[in-house]
């Protein structure tokens, strides 16, 4: 996979490292610069921005949790708002307003992000459905398949050709769903409408590429969605269903949070992804619906049938089968990296 999509909607490339200063390096800059502890120092703050992204997102189920009796179309509106406003802030405070202005003036960019908007909208309103309906376990399916179907956007947008392992991999994940299918007596719509929404924003934030960074990007989406979702919040105020202002300050507090829930987690994400190889950032990913999953089982009691293991186990070996490509195959490039600058 050349990208790696975070599960709350952002698909953030390492960055290039910074280039050098003009003139000649000193002696005593020089090893100290790129000394292997300055090098440790930078993994292990990726390592851990990228746990915090992850654990983050993989939380979310409970945040969803404790805003009922808010359904998921009052809960995504809100989200989208409140996001808005706390990306302005963040803007403001990093003078960032020149990067937001060329994004929407660059019709390219602006015309990609809108798309991604539209994705990102449905894969928020298909999780918190799920969630909130009590099919959290169906919705941490989804993030776990999505690598497979990033895998799939390979074959049949880019025309990339797959190693015999990826495809085991796809294979193993069809049969997957074929059990699930018949665990649950339908298609598991919400995991493969969370899977394919994912994995096509990913493509398209892929396509964006360099030009934007996560909060301009975030900035960006939110603009195109916001008009919806406020609209929506005041269809919800003038026909009395809404909750921000029903149930106590707690409660609407909780919600205006929404903004903040939404961008912390995506500045790790991408403090993470500058630091770290995207083999290491491709693992971590898998954090998420652990999580999930782990919650919808414990604290949220929903049933595992006997087949619905079995349909989970097979997604699992899939991946398993997917990480030893993805592994074996950083391997390979790394050895013939360094065989390259021997020579």
């Amino acid at each position: 996979m050349g990208f790696v999509p975070s599960p709350d909607g952002s698909s953030s490339p390492s960055a290039p490292a910074p280039a050098a200063a003009a003139g000649p390096p000193s002696p005593a800059a020089g090893p100290k610069a790129v000394g292997p502890k300055a090098v440790d120092k930078e993994t292990t703050a990726g390592v851990l921005f990228g746990i915090a992204a992850y654990g983050l997102w993989g939380l979310l189920p409970l945040y969803f949790f404790v805003l009922m009796p808010a359904g998921a179309v009052e809960i995504v509106a809100n989200r989208v708002v409140w996001s808005l406003l706390f990306c302005a802030l963040l803007i403001t405070v990093t003078r960032a307003w020149s990067a937001l202005a060329q994004a929407l003036r660059n019709r390219a960019v602006f015309g990609s992000l809108a798309l991604a908007a539209l994705l990102i909208a449905v894969n928020w309103l298909t999780y918190t459905y799920g969630v909130t309906t009590g099919q959290a376990v169906e919705a941490s399916l989804g993030y776990f398949i999505n690598p497979l179907v990033s895998v799939l956007l390979g074959v049949f947008v880019l025309k990339e050709k797959l190693r015999p392992l990826q495809w085991a991999a796809v294979g193993i994940g069809f049969v997957a769903v074929g059990v699930l299918t018949y665990s649950y007596g339908k298609l598991p719509w919400i995991a493969l409408t969370l899977a394919f929404s994912f994995g096509l924003y990913g493509f398209v934030k892929k396509r964006v590429g360099p030009r934007v960074d996560a909060v301009t990007s975030l900035s960006v989406e939110t603009m195109v969605l916001a008009p919806f979702a406020a609209a929506t919040m005041i269809f919800l105020a003038a026909t009395g269903t809404d909750t921000l202002t029903t149930q106590g300050p707690g409660h609407f507090w909780l919600l205006v949070a929404s903004g903040v829930i939404t961008a912390v987690p995506l500045l790790f994400f991408g403090a993470s992804a500058r630091r770290l190889p995207m083999t290491t950032i491709g693992l971590l990913q898998y954090c998420a619906p652990v999580l999930q999953f782990i919650i919808a089982l414990v604290v949220f009691r929903e049933a595992m049938t006997v087949d619905r293991w079995i349909g989970f186990g097979v997604v699992w070996l899939a991946l398993a089968v997917l990480t030893a490509d993805m592994l074996g195959t950083a391997r390979r490039n790394s050895v013939a990296k360094r065989a390259k600058r021997g020579t």
